[in-house]
């Protein structure tokens, strides 16, 4: 069901549509900081450097800033292509590549049978999703994490579905690609998924292997000295950074051995959360938790990495708690850490520039897991197709058996376009800048930040 509030004729449903589109669009156009595809400058440039001109791959920096390639240099031998293009045919590449990584996420996580949720349910959660602040920066600033989401997601259709024989090769290569990923191997690992964690393994160091044979100086360089270096991505402190070592970055505490006992608190409680999902079999959970806990782990978590939290919201909404679901949700589309990030001094802004971090933390240890409705609508097959036959002989006790089973179904299939699909309309979005390769300036939601945020010289870590 819609609602009540909402239109049920198709004209009243098509009015409202074009509407929330029409809404957006002048938001995502007028309000939110356009990130002018910087990441995207940044793989572009590189990629022309090393090819056409025989430079190094870390060597290169954006015009202006400090700010270079900081991926291992197996994510520049797949961004080769981008050598034989033009910078606007980069960006509508940039542009098709994440819309299709974006419908293979939606595709997971709506489960099966799509059609279902209909035209409208659909529209209405892509309206919602363009407002999601880590999606709309992926997409502005041409990033590559809804790419290695889709990779990972596509290996927890796998094993939840029972094709298990190539489970893994998706998380191999995000892993190859960048290193966050890798904690999905260890998800693997403990849910004695042997074949599918050698599979990751076999696939992340073959992905490395190649990368040094192609250019072994920049494989050295990277695993040896670069890897180390959190100075290269930007300042730990940014506000951006929305993970453990941000918070205390921001509290101006430097020790590197509180951080790694927040880290090892943090794995601990993943580690038995993720045991149990998988051990009821509840792979979205599992998936999801494992998301949350890479966010939290990483030394940077910028804003527009948080995209791993989309299946948490998905499975914290289809597990019972859609109102929930909806205002978190609603939160990370507010851009509400930035009012912080001029100074982040004091109580308020002790939590409220790092409220991105409360939400992640919260999931990781409140996101319901081992729940039978939970794993039956994530990544699962059809209610309607698993349910018994109705019996001819008692076709009206039948057809009461199968009602909760394909009512359930079809509310698993409105909260499965996507968990904005709970966030009220209404819900303005902050016009706060979300960015996270660029340095912080005094003004950072004045027109004229906006102009030269990209060309500003990084003030010192």
């Amino acid at each position: 069901m819609t609602g009540p509030s909402l239109p049920r004729t198709g004209r009243g449903r098509l009015l409202l549509v074009a509407a929330l589109a029409a809404a957006v669009t002048v938001f995502t156009a007028t309000v939110p900081l356009l990130r002018d595809f910087f990441d995207l400058r940044v793989y572009y440039g590189t990629v022309h450097t090393w090819v056409g001109h025989g430079g190094r791959i870390y060597d290169y920096r954006v015009p202006g800033t400090a700010y270079g390639f900081t991926y291992p240099p197996f994510a520049a031998l797949l961004m080769l292509p981008l050598a034989a293009m033009g910078r606007h045919t980069a960006i509508a590449a940039s542009l098709l590549v994440n819309l299709a990584a974006l419908a293979v996420v939606l595709g997971v996580v709506a489960g099966p049978g799509p059609r279902r949720h209909g035209w409208f349910r659909w529209s209405l959660a892509l309206c919602l999703l363009a407002l999601f602040e880590p999606l709309r920066d992926t997409f502005s600033f041409g990033q590559v994490n809804l790419v290695l989401l889709a990779l990972v997601l596509g290996d927890a259709w796998l094993l939840r579905t029972g094709r298990g024989r190539w489970a893994g090769a998706g998380i191999g290569l995000a892993a190859a690609v960048k290193l966050t990923p890798a904690l999905f191997i260890a998800l693997l690992l403990l849910a004695r998924r042997w074949r599918a964690a050698a599979v990751a393994g076999c696939v992340a160091l073959a992905a490395t292997g190649l990368a040094a044979w192609a250019d072994p100086g920049a494989s050295r360089f990277y695993w040896t000295g670069a890897l180390w270096d959190t100075s290269r991505v930007g300042r730990l402190g940014y506000v951006s950074n929305q993970s453990l070592q941000g918070v205390l970055a921001r509290l101006g505490e430097p020790d590197r051995a509180l951080w790694a006992g927040a880290v090892l608190l943090v794995l601990c409680g993943w580690a038995w959360r993720a045991r149990r999902a998988v051990a009821a079999g509840d792979w979205p959970a599992a998936f999801a938790l494992t998301g949350a806990a890479a966010c939290l782990v990483s030394p940077v978590t910028w804003v527009h990495h948080l995209v791993w939290l989309l299946p948490s919201l998905v499975v914290l909404a289809r597990a019972g708690y859609p109102r929930l679901a909806a205002a978190l949700y609603a939160v990370l589309c507010t851009s509400v850490v930035w009012l912080w990030a001029g100074d982040a001094r004091g109580l308020g802004g002790f939590l409220g520039s790092n409220a991105y971090t409360w939400v992640t933390l919260g999931l990781l240890l409140g996101l319901p897991a081992g729940q039978p409705r939970a794993s039956r609508a994530f990544l699962a097959r059809s209610a309607s197709a698993n349910a018994a036959a109705p019996s001819p002989v008692k076709p009206t006790t039948a057809a009461v058996g199968d009602q909760s089973e394909s009512s359930s179904g079809a509310g698993a299939g409105v909260a499965a376009a996507g968990a904005a699909a709970a966030v009220p309309p209404g819900r303005s979005a902050s016009s706060d800048p979300t960015g996270s390769t660029r340095p912080a300036e005094a003004k950072p939601q004045s027109s004229s930040w906006r102009a030269s945020s990209y060309t500003a010289k990084p003030p010192p870590s």
